[in-house]
């Protein structure tokens, strides 16, 4: 059994690697060029792979990590969620498909928060990722729902939603490196990542939305 669970540890990792090293690539390159996609797609499929092989290490005898599992889920979550936005330029309204991505996440990360709040409250170790994590997968998520409402009349709320959530996968991937790759075990590098990626997140969907408005209201702002 040990031994299985070690070569699912090497596959996790190896996809890992392999997701973080494309993601970092498509981030580079020009959005909506070859580059970007092609390393955009294996990034998606690496990290959706290691994500995956890692829901089941996280279950196995000795190797029990609820936290991990849950952070499995989202990181899962993200990649499908970022890669379903893109098909919202080409629709009228979310699908449910779309609903039922978020819709599973809304609820995962609300319990996320009540196990984080439980654990605060019996102070049990790490209860702050619970409800850091958590509250961020409930922000997301319900960002998510009002962009499925929005994006119609939106001209890039689908391509903010996309970068949101695969930056999100992303910072993910990067967080995983610190925390596994490097053995920095401190709390403080679970949320680091997060915390930039998000300012990272927040200047790109500003200067997309900037670029949505018509001319004379970005005039009219300067």
């Amino acid at each position: 059994m040990e031994q299985t669970i070690k070569t699912l540890i090497y596959i996790h990792a190896f996809f890992g690697g392999l997701g973080l090293i494309t993601g970092i690539i498509s981030i580079l390159a020009k959005k909506g060029r070859l580059n970007h996609k092609r390393a955009g797609k294996i990034f998606s499929y690496s990290i959706i792979i290691s994500s995956l092989v890692s829901l089941f290490v996280a279950r196995m005898p000795n190797h029990e990590n609820l936290f991990l599992f849950l952070i499995g889920i989202f990181t899962i979550y993200l990649v499908l969620a970022g890669n379903r936005a893109l098909t919202l330029r080409f629709k009228n309204e979310a699908d449910w498909k779309d609903n039922l991505i978020s819709g599973l996440m809304f609820i995962i990360s609300t319990g996320m928060v009540l196990l984080g709040i439980y654990g605060l409250v019996q102070q049990i170790g790490n209860s702050i990722l619970y409800l850091f994590f958590g509250a961020f997968g409930l922000f997301l998520t319900i960002k998510d729902f009002h962009t499925f409402k929005t994006f119609t009349h939106k001209k890039n709320a689908w391509l903010i939603n996309h970068l949101g959530r695969m930056n999100g996968a992303l910072i993910a991937s990067i967080t995983a490196f610190f925390v596994a790759g490097l053995n920095i075990q401190t709390i403080f590098i679970w949320f680091i990542p997060t915390i930039l990626g998000t300012f990272y997140i927040i200047f790109w969907s500003k200067k997309l939305t900037s670029k949505a408005k018509p001319f004379h209201l970005r005039n009219e702002e300067q």
